[in-house]
């Protein structure tokens, strides 16, 4: 116990929840900026997707952007060339399945496209009880 009460704290107060649509900002800054200049190649995107990763979860994203101690922050991202044809049409889709308390937990996702390459980056908060 401490002088300021029990440090088990069950839930997060409002505000230190996953802020999804913070984060969904944040996502789509670091893909404009970071993938801007960029042309599809496949051993770029590799190398890539991880600097966008450990961007986005490092101090200057997640980290620095949002105080939550209590969360830990998975971030996934994927990079593709851009077809002629649209993604959707191609029959390409992401999707993600967790599991976790939705009172707590959350996720924000964005995407970068130009004439060359697709980027997915999706943040999860979960809450660490």
């Amino acid at each position: 116990m401490t002088e300021e009460g029990s440090t088990h704290q069950l839930r997060p107060s409002f505000n230190e929840r996953f802020k999804a649509p913070a984060v969904k900002v944040l996502l789509g800054s670091v893909l404009s900026e970071r993938l801007a200049d960029k042309s599809y190649s496949a051993d770029g995107a590799a190398q890539w997707s991880k600097e966008i990763s450990d961007e986005i979860k490092s101090r200057q994203g997640l980290k620095a952007e949002f105080d939550l101690p209590r969360y830990k922050f998975v971030v996934q991202e994927h990079a593709g060339h851009t077809a002629t044809e649209s993604c959707e049409s191609l029959g390409g889709r992401f999707a993600g399945r967790c599991l976790w308390d939705h009172n707590t937990d959350a996720f924000a996702e964005d995407s970068y496209r130009n004439d060359s390459l697709f980027c997915v980056a999706s943040a999860y908060g979960v809450y660490l009880y």
